[in-house]
């Protein structure tokens, strides 16, 4: 088992930056691929990065390349996700996620565990 805990949302304004953060408890952090995942208001939950387990591999959703950063330190057992140059289009609860492969996958069926989420609130 593992445990997710998501920290860092908030409410910022449209070109502000935030940093999430997910702590990780409970079985080895760094044998496990992790991504963020966001739902919006009425919408589908949706992928938004991922990194592999060692940190060598990295892959963004095409809406937040170049404005989000993934990044993991598993001697913190810490996975972030860096936001920059917000919109209120990015406004939605933002997950983290853990998956026991060394792949990231971008379908949220493919992780096995689940944090319960931070609310971020992009206001224009």
């Amino acid at each position: 088992q593992v445990q997710l805990v998501e920290s860092g949302g908030g409410l910022v304004q449209a070109g502000g930056s935030l940093t999430l953060s997910c702590a990780a408890s409970g079985r080895t952090f760094s044998r496990y691929t992790m991504g963020w995942f966001r739902q919006a208001p009425g919408k589908e939950r949706a992928f938004v990065a991922g990194i592999s387990w060692r940190g060598g591999s990295t892959h963004y959703a095409d809406s937040v390349k170049g404005r989000f950063t993934i990044s993991r330190d598993n001697a913190k057992n810490t996975v972030y996700l860096q936001l920059n140059s917000l919109k209120p289009e990015d406004t939605a609860v933002y997950y983290c996620a853990a998956r026991d492969s060394e792949l990231i996958g971008t379908w949220g069926s493919r992780y096995d565990y689940w944090g319960q989420g931070t609310q971020v609130t992009v206001s224009s």
